[in-house]
């Protein structure tokens, strides 16, 4: 299986998102430069975590994007499902039934096996992905980045390119 690009893209944009202070946001051309991606490319994405209820935006000038809910609330199927749709990888398109000698619909009633092996590993791997969220790959990163060279990075960067919102 292969995921875009953008995926990787998302997932990284929201764990930078969770590091804001309160209702601040970052625009996505801040965004897109903290990644070294292009910004067309990441805003596409970031409109559909916000369509999926993933990030909030506030408009205007000074807006951007923030985390719609915490860290603990977001899995890393929510992020691939807003960005890649809900549409199974693999998609059998019955070719038992083509070519010179197809099988005749009376024989595959049944699941095709390629079909339903396919289909068994995608539950796998999104059961697998529903379970691992943004806080618990934070907290990962933040156990295992024992020079803070990661955390460094990130205050430094968001200590520059936050946008503070005034208090509702």
């Amino acid at each position: 299986m292969k995921l875009g690009d953008g995926v990787e893209q998302a997932i990284h944009s929201v764990a930078l998102l969770a590091g804001l202070k309160g209702e601040s946001v970052l625009a996505a051309a801040a965004l897109a430069e903290f990644h070294g991606v292009s910004p067309s490319y990441l805003l596409k994405h970031l409109q559909a975590l916000s369509n999926a209820g993933i990030l909030a935006t506030v408009p205007g000038p000074n807006g951007g994007y923030r985390l719609a809910r915490s860290p603990a609330r977001i899995a890393l199927l929510d992020i691939v499902l807003a960005v890649e749709g809900m549409a199974p990888a693999f998609r059998c398109a019955e070719i038992r039934m083509r070519g010179p000698n197809p099988l005749p619909a009376a024989a595959t009633t049944r699941l095709c096996e390629i079909n339903a092996a396919m289909l068994k590993a995608e539950r796998a791997w999104r059961n697998e992905l529903a379970e691992v969220t943004i806080a618990a790959i934070l907290s990962s990163v933040e156990s295992n980045d024992r020079e803070g060279l990661i955390d460094a990075r990130i205050c430094a960067f968001l200590e520059l390119r936050e946008r503070r919102q005034p208090a509702p």
